[in-house]
């Protein structure tokens, strides 16, 4: 499984299970607490990680209102390099912007390409672009489209987040995923969060059948319970239902919620 290149695991629980205190909005914690960040992102690449997501998911002005978004943005690329080395590649993460888009929402489709080029413009420094998370199609589409025009040449990773019937929440298959940013140029392409890897498996396979660029897995510690919100699988059994996905040929492998370095650890043992 030399193939694999190893992404990294959850930031926002470790900064919790860390004790460090939370700011106006969460990556502002990439200028209160740099030092905290960069332990995180140091130990991901101790595990094995090969690419880190700078701690940039939510930060955005529509989530963070007149907060420092390009600010947070450029200390949170500067505090990811600052932990990868030479070797391990940093990525500009994003996630949905967090209103849902017209006819549903308030956000027109020009207000959110704006504050994508926004958070774009102000990543230029990383290596490749992540967008993650991401349940309606539309909204990926208009990102990839503000990527194109803000970071041009830059690599798209694009992962959508499934339900275990198959579709996102706003009724997108595996299919329509495939199609839609394979024509949009993605660079690779995949799935993470809110399933297992057991639960992922089958949409993996899918895809391995309908997509011929790079894949990617980036399950979480597989499903939590309903009342506690605790992940029920621990680093070693994470690693080994990990098996089958990467035996389907899966390019860019890491962990979501509930994972943390000695998963990506315990990932990059069954991968050698």
């Amino acid at each position: 499984m030399d193939r694999i290149c190893l992404l990294d695991g959850a930031m926002g629980t470790e900064l919790m299970k860390r004790g460090i205190p939370t700011p106006r909005f969460p990556e502002e914690v990439n200028l209160t607490s740099p030092e905290a960040v960069q332990a995180i992102h140091r130990d991901y690449v101790s595990a094995g990680s090969g690419i880190l997501y700078a701690c940039t998911f939510g930060a955005n002005p529509v989530k963070a209102g007149s907060g420092p978004v390009e600010e947070v943005v450029r200390a949170a690329i500067r505090n990811a390099r600052a932990a990868a080395g030479e070797k391990v590649r940093v990525a500009l993460d994003v996630g949905p912007l967090g209103q849902l888009l017209e006819p549903y929402g308030d956000l027109t489709e020009e207000e959110a390409g704006e504050a994508f080029r926004t958070v774009f413009a102000a990543g230029r420094e990383a290596d490749l672009l992540v967008l993650e998370t991401f349940f309606d199609l539309t909204e990926l589409l208009i990102a990839v489209e503000a990527a194109r025009e803000t970071l041009p040449g830059m690599p798209v990773f694009a992962t959508m987040t499934f339900q275990a019937g198959g579709r996102t929440l706003t009724g997108v298959t595996v299919e329509d995923m495939a199609r839609e940013l394979s024509a949009a140029g993605v660079s690779a392409l995949g799935l993470n969060c809110s399933l297992g890897p057991a639960e992922a498996l089958p949409l993996v396979q899918t895809l391995a059948e309908v997509c011929s660029i790079p894949l990617i897995a980036k399950p979480n510690a597989g499903m939590p319970d309903p009342k506690t919100g605790a992940y029920p699988m621990d680093a070693a059994s994470f690693a080994q239902a990990m098996v089958p996905i990467l035996d389907l040929g899966v390019r860019y492998a890491g962990g979501c919620c509930g994972t943390d370095p000695d998963y990506i650890r315990a990932l990059a043992e069954v991968c050698s």
